[in-house]
């Protein structure tokens, strides 16, 4: 696999901002032997730069987790290196590697009060006694927990336990912070008050790379400057949160982020970045983005799948002479929306999903209409 990160500018003599924060050079974990190996991570190449928050981002057993704990020292690889800034760091054991932790259980010491707690790395690190209380402060007020220095973990909340664990992980200053899920033991209330938490930490360290793992794409989304979509122990793509969006290289970061429908078609006549496709006997207008690297020929008569967002599809009535034909297999109510789960006439065995406004009635089997919007969406390679 091609290496994949941030490239530097071109110039004769690179500055410490051209190195990157973070390198994952080809690591691989590794359990068990012969027969019984089994990979938690393969080959996984990746660069992060001086103050770039990147989101690993992939269902459970993906190898986003395992990617951290090789990088934070807590898992040793059995191939490739690990870099920090410039620094080969793959043998060193957690301690000695500078990095802030931030785990999804917090992982606070009971017996101690929020204060002691913030300061155990600095003792750690043999910082003098002096420094110490103006770091925990410091720390502790960079996270709004200035008045809490006194209780224990136990007399916190949970959002206010990931404040102390986040102002512990930020009072040795480290030039990267990992992230393991550390909203996914948080209500849907205190996790969108720590969403917003983490987005003005972000604003207020710019030179701290954040490597940050979850399996929420509303989270990745909103912080990430770039997304590492995982699979199988495997990086599938990387790129900003816009573009993964917008175009997705892959069948499989489609429909995990967003939930796309991928609907099968058939590529008619191409021009540039556009492409007439047929789908259930309809053409309608595409993307046909090209990548990166290498050439993707989108041959006429060739098999594709168009990457349809459900709120983009739009449930009309059966006189509509743009609209497809659809029978009503299900429906979800949502709150501000109503997911619409349709079978289409000409495509046998192909469900779509369409998100309607609001509390909207269907009955199940009722024919209704749907319309593609022009342009329809954007092609994905079938995968081979």
């Amino acid at each position: 696999m091609a290496d994949v990160g941030v490239v530097a500018p071109n110039s004769v003599v690179a500055s410490e901002t051209d190195v990157p924060a973070i390198i994952f050079d080809r690591v691989g974990v590794a359990y068990g032997h012969g027969k019984k190996t089994t990979h938690a991570l393969v080959d996984l190449n990746l660069r992060v730069a001086v103050g770039e928050t990147v989101a690993l981002l992939g269902p459970s057993g993906s190898g986003k987790s395992t990617a951290l704990n090789a990088l934070a020292g807590f898992v040793r690889p059995t191939s490739g290196r690990v870099r920090l800034a410039g620094r080969d760091v793959t043998d060193l054991p957690p301690a000695k590697r500078g990095i802030g932790v931030v785990l999804q259980s917090y992982a606070l010491f009971p017996h101690m009060r929020v204060s002691d707690n913030v300061a155990f790395g600095l003792k750690s690190q043999r910082v003098p006694r002096g420094e110490i209380a103006d770091r925990v402060a410091e720390a502790l007020d960079m996270v709004g927990m200035g008045d809490y220095g006194k209780r224990l973990p136990r007399e916190l909340s949970g959002g206010q336990q990931q404040r102390v664990a986040i102002a512990r992980a930020l009072a040795i200053r480290p030039r990267v912070l990992l992230l393991d899920e550390p909203l996914a033991a948080l209500d849907a209330r205190l996790r969108q008050s720590m969403l917003a938490e983490l987005q003005r930490l972000k604003e207020a360290l710019p030179d701290t790379a954040m490597l940050y793992v979850t399996h929420d794409q509303a989270e990745a989304l909103a912080l990430a400057d770039r997304i590492v979509v995982m699979n199988d122990a495997r990086l599938m793509d990387v790129d900003t949160a816009e573009n993964l969006w917008r175009r997705p290289p892959t069948s499989f970061t489609a429909a995990f982020l967003g939930g796309a429908n991928l609907i099968p078609c058939t590529v008619g006549r191409v021009i540039g970045t556009s492409a007439l496709v047929t789908i259930a006997h309809k053409t309608v207008s595409a993307e046909a983005p090209q990548p990166r690297t290498g050439k993707v020929d989108w041959a006429p008569g060739s098999r594709a799948l168009l990457c349809i967002r459900p709120h983009a599809l739009q449930i009309v009535g059966l006189g509509n002479r743009d609209a497809l034909r659809a029978n009503v297999n299900a429906t979800v109510w949502r709150g501000a929306t109503t997911r619409v789960v349709l079978s289409v006439g000409g495509m046998p065995d192909q469900l779509i999903e369409v998100d309607a406004p609001g509390n909207a009635k269907f009955e199940i089997g009722a024919e209704i209409g749907v319309r593609i919007p022009e342009p329809a969406g954007v092609l994905v390679r079938i995968p081979t």
